[in-house]
């Protein structure tokens, strides 16, 4: 039951993604383009995101268990360190450039081209090195 929900749910993400637009990368470089061209509508996607997962976490507030069963992860304490200042740049950077991030990169594969399919092979490299390059971070910020 646990992974058919699963699929229903990456397939409902995927299609808000492609009905949103946000598999088309001139849409989020639009986003970023505050100075050129702006194009406002990602905030209406965010806020789609938002909204419900707001409602979502004040629901889910108090419970043991989800639906399915499974356990609720415990919220991430909320301190600001060099792992999330990091990767959020990391994350930026990837995602001005070339206008995607992991989900709408998967759903674009279709149609993506040898452009989706490099960025694609970068994203998975850089999830193999993080690991590595994250251990080394962690072990220079604790020796200053």
């Amino acid at each position: 039951m646990r992974n058919l929900f699963a699929f229903l749910s990456g397939g409902l993400f995927g299609a808000g993604l492609l009905v949103s637009g946000m598999t088309d990368t001139t849409k989020v470089q639009g986003w970023l383009d505050v100075f050129g061209d702006w194009d406002p509508t990602l905030a209406f996607v965010l806020g789609g995101a938002i909204l419900p997962m707001a409602i979502t976490w004040h629901l889910s507030t108090g419970r043991a268990r989800a639906i399915l069963g499974s356990e609720f992860p415990g919220r991430p304490a909320p301190k600001l360190g060099h792992n999330l200042v990091i990767g959020s740049v990391l994350f930026g950077m990837g995602w001005g450039l070339v206008g995607l991030c992991p989900g709408p990169a998967i759903a674009s594969l279709s149609w993506g081209g040898t452009g989706g399919l490099v960025f694609l092979a970068a994203m998975v490299a850089g999830m193999m090195i993080a690991p590595g390059v994250r251990t080394r971070i962690d072990r220079i910020a604790a020796a200053t």
